[in-house]
């Protein structure tokens, strides 16, 4: 998407007023033809999408939009708090700087496995700064439920119950592997303080099936979860170290050390449900394998290769800071950078205008 068309959109005549919904709604539409535009640009052969996909992507449009505002605002917020201004970020995170090539290529794809980015913890964007191609390339991501969801769709046996737990040091929690006394294997499990339950040392999972005598209990002590995190893992989500942050002490604006809290839990967790619901323990059928899931593979592949270069040129490109200058800003490397946003923001910008992106 060029500059020089960004405002072909724009009204020529007198115009009713728009409600904001109106505007996003009319944007999502657009963005969805062009998003198969662009499919059918680079797919050789016809691929079909059904109303439900084409809803998924308009949802899509809404939910990206979104990430990319805020992924916006914690640019020029970095900017801004630069007191060197070498180290800012100078390419705007809009949807003109978006990878629409690719992005086009991933959408149609997971509208067609059926996930819903406007789900809770299905599939999530986060936008990484591509310095080769001075573009910004949008990696989707499954959550909780988009995990589940396709390792239910493509499983040759479907359970009809699952239990996935964290096991904290003041549960108690005794496996019952299958044996002379117990036909199929089971567990007991007790929190004996929910308010409390101390430090993280394991988890498991309990898949059922029609047939008790295909029931699997897994279990994962702390040690096997870590050995599953990054190498390069952000503090940010696994918590850990420190960060630097400007305050004001005595009168006086400095850095200090402040920890970086993450969610060791939630990461924990996450571990633990990729395990029980990988095709290790629920058998994925050949027959319904296809070019969508295998895509999807390929681009988890991807995109854990992009997590840890990043994190790697993060790493190798820091440098000392004193308390005289700024910390580094999304540093420039030879592949794509993550840009951080926040959870939940305090407020969200103005809706997109008409003339904005040129779908």
């Amino acid at each position: 998407m060029s500059e020089t068309k960004k405002n072909t959109l724009a009204p020529t005549g007198p115009q009713q007023p728009t409600t904001p919904a109106v505007q996003q709604e009319n944007m999502s539409e657009r963005f969805t033809a062009k998003v198969l535009s662009e499919f059918g640009s680079t797919v050789t052969g016809a691929m079909e999408v059904t109303d439900f996909q084409r809803r998924l992507i308009q949802g899509y449009f809404v939910t990206i939009d979104r990430a990319l505002k805020i992924a916006e605002e914690e640019r020029i917020r970095k900017n801004n708090s630069n007191s060197n201004h070498q180290y800012d970020n100078p390419l705007p995170v809009t949807w003109q700087n978006v990878n629409l090539n690719d992005l086009a290529l991933d959408l149609v794809h997971y509208a067609r496995l059926g996930l819903d980015m406007q789900q809770d913890n299905m599939l999530f964007p986060i936008p990484y700064k591509n310095n080769k191609a001075n573009l910004y390339d949008i990696t989707l991501m499954e959550g909780y439920n988009g995990i589940r969801y396709i390792a239910k769709k493509y499983a040759v046996d479907v359970p009809v119950g699952e239990t996935i737990e964290l096991v904290y040091n003041t549960d108690t929690f005794v496996p019952h592997m299958k044996d002379s006394q117990h036909p199929v294997p089971t567990y007991e499990f007790t929190i004996n303080n929910p308010f409390d339950r101390g430090q993280v040392i394991g988890g498991f999972g309990y898949l059922e099936f029609s047939d008790p005598a295909k029931n699997e209990l897994i279990i994962m002590p702390l040690s096997a979860i870590l050995k599953r995190k990054p190498e390069y893992a952000s503090p940010n989500f696994w918590g850990g170290g420190t960060k630097k942050e400007w305050k004001t002490i005595d009168g006086r604006r400095q850095q200090v050390e402040v920890p970086v809290e993450g969610w060791f839990d939630e990461m924990c967790r996450k571990t633990l449900i990729r395990e029980v619901y990988s095709a290790k323990h629920l058998a994925r059928d050949p027959q319904k394998i296809d070019d969508n899931y295998q895509f999807m593979k390929a681009r988890e592949a991807r995109f854990a290769e992009i997590q840890a270069q990043a994190e790697i040129d993060a790493q190798a490109n820091a440098i000392p800071i004193d308390t005289n200058t700024p910390p580094l800003q999304l540093p420039e490397a030879s592949d794509p950078q993550p840009i951080p946003a926040p959870q939940q923001p305090a407020a969200r910008p103005a809706p997109v205008t008409v003339g904005e992106p040129d779908f």
